[in-house]
């Protein structure tokens, strides 16, 4: 059995999102000529990935903690499939969460397992004194193989909190086992995640024992909740059977997104941070598995609101989703940008486009966006500016609606021109097909992927029309 350690600090607030797309395992099925299938996964539409989903939990958790992103330390990422295999994934979100320039950072990846990989890195920083807060985000968006029984069991979902030595709920005891064995894998030249070779094997002999020894080792009463992977809709249940009359949290968050990855064990227990008593998260990938108990003493900023985030979604068909996945492709040209990602024009301008920055004029206050194409004041004409961050609110003061569009874009496209609360005035897409769009109505701003060049994710700020939720205590902060 293994033995625990301690793992001592604490979580501020959470923070989570999900992709607008949900796609039924029965619409799967029926694409492959098969009956049957049960439940649903999120998919990212178009403009949304890993980061996009990342970005929007972390402005969640950082807003529900009451902090400026300056004021924290670092981020440690957790993600299965970062949008860059090999790239600039933490200096993109880093700079789009207008952290500090020097903050730490770390990106965890090569399995399901990043995420706790990432909360316990994020501890031990903690821990030891070299930071005092920290941003620990998790998020994946999974491409299953076609065919495959993955299909009917990958989603996308993100989950970020904010630990530092003291807060309402602690981490306690933490153990791992691991063993050298393959599970789900994807080989260095692939693109899909490949299911497990042999189902039964891998459940009795890798998944089960180890998971079981982990979970096991944590003590916990009867009134302690679990946080359970369940990789392919049916392995949780079990587990939760071998480890005895447990009650499980994480059913909820697998039922309306599927299996997210690295996000799972943090992203089941999210909702649970609501109320006081004993949690245990339980994260595995690649051959290992993590437990971790976290004992809460009083509702975690951000907690309320996690249902209302991770509910929902529009329904798209299998053919849908396999075009956003990018794994249906139409032939014929696309449109490619004048200017390639790694060009002058992005290297100048690629953290006031992430950060979403504006520049304003130290004669007459106005505020010119972005500052890279602006030397000069549109307002008077002087040369001398304040680079400020722009706010995430607005309204619309004018649109259009491209009904057509070339590839790689999407139609219907909106673009707008919105009226920030500063007063500035800027330009970008809208997030919808533009029919609940009128002037005047209120909007918030939310990262997406405009496209992929050259196989470079391009990044900028998209529209969509504020909701009741969208109170004061729920925007991101300025």
């Amino acid at each position: 059995m293994s033995t625990p350690r301690e793992c001592h600090s604490a979580v501020l607030s959470i923070g989570v999102a999900a992709p607008t797309l949900r796609l039924h395992v029965a619409q799967v099925a029926a694409g492959w000529g098969r009956a049957g299938g049960r439940g649903q996964v999120a998919v990212c539409g178009p403009s949304e990935d890993a980061l996009t989903l990342a970005w929007l939990a972390a402005r969640r958790a950082i807003t529900a903690a009451g902090i400026l992103p300056e004021e924290i330390g670092g981020v440690w990422w957790g993600c299965t499939r970062p949008p860059f295999a090999e790239g600039p994934n933490l200096s993109f979100l880093s700079a789009a969460l207008r952290l500090h320039p020097q903050s730490e950072a770390a990106l965890l990846s090569g399995s399901p397992h990043a995420g706790i990989d990432a909360l316990l890195a994020a501890a031990d920083a903690v821990i030891s004194g070299r930071v005092s807060t920290a941003l620990v985000v998790a998020s994946d968006s999974l491409l299953p193989a076609l065919g495959s029984g993955l299909e009917a069991a990958s989603g996308a979902g993100a989950v970020a909190v904010l630990l530092a030595a003291e807060g309402p709920a602690t981490l306690g005891q933490v153990t791992t086992e691991w063993s050298p064995v393959l599970d789900r894998y994807r080989g260095d030249l692939e693109t899909e995640t490949r299911e497990v070779y042999d189902g039964r094997l891998f459940r009795e002999q890798v998944f089960l024992p180890l998971c079981q020894t982990v979970g096991s080792s944590l003590s916990a009463d009867p009134s302690t909740r679990w946080s359970l992977p369940d990789p392919d809709g049916r392995l949780g249940r079990t587990l939760g059977e071998r480890l005895g009359s447990i009650k499980v949290v994480s059913s909820a968050a697998r039922s309306e997104l599927g299996d997210t990855g690295a996000a799972a064990p943090l992203l089941g227990l999210a909702a649970a941070l609501g109320e006081p008593g004993n949690l245990i998260a339980l994260g595995f990938g690649g051959g290992r598995a993590t437990a971790l108990s976290i004992q809460v003493s009083s509702p975690v900023p951000g907690s309320s609101v996690v249902q209302q985030h991770l509910s929902g979604g529009q329904e798209v068909t299998y053919t849908e989703a396999l075009r956003c996945r990018g794994q249906l492709v139409a032939s014929g040209e696309t449109v490619e940008m004048a200017v390639p990602p790694g060009s002058a024009m992005f290297v100048r301008g690629s953290h006031e486009m992430l950060a979403l920055l504006g520049a304003r004029c130290l004669a007459c206050a106005t505020v010119n966006t972005p500052p890279n194409v602006h030397p000069t004041c549109i307002g008077c004409g002087a040369i001398e500016f304040e680079i400020i961050p722009l706010p995430l609110h607005g309204t619309v003061q004018t649109f259009v609606v491209n009904q057509t569009m070339p590839a790689p874009f999407v139609a219907p496209l909106p673009l707008l021109v919105l009226d920030l609360e500063d007063g500035s005035r800027i330009s970008c897409q809208g997030a919808s097909d533009g029919s609940d769009l009128y002037i005047g109505v209120p909007v918030e701003l939310q990262l997406r992927r405009y496209a992929l060049e050259r196989g470079v994710p391009i990044y900028g700020y998209a529209a969509l029309v504020a909701t009741a939720s969208d109170n004061s205590s729920e925007r991101p902060s300025t």
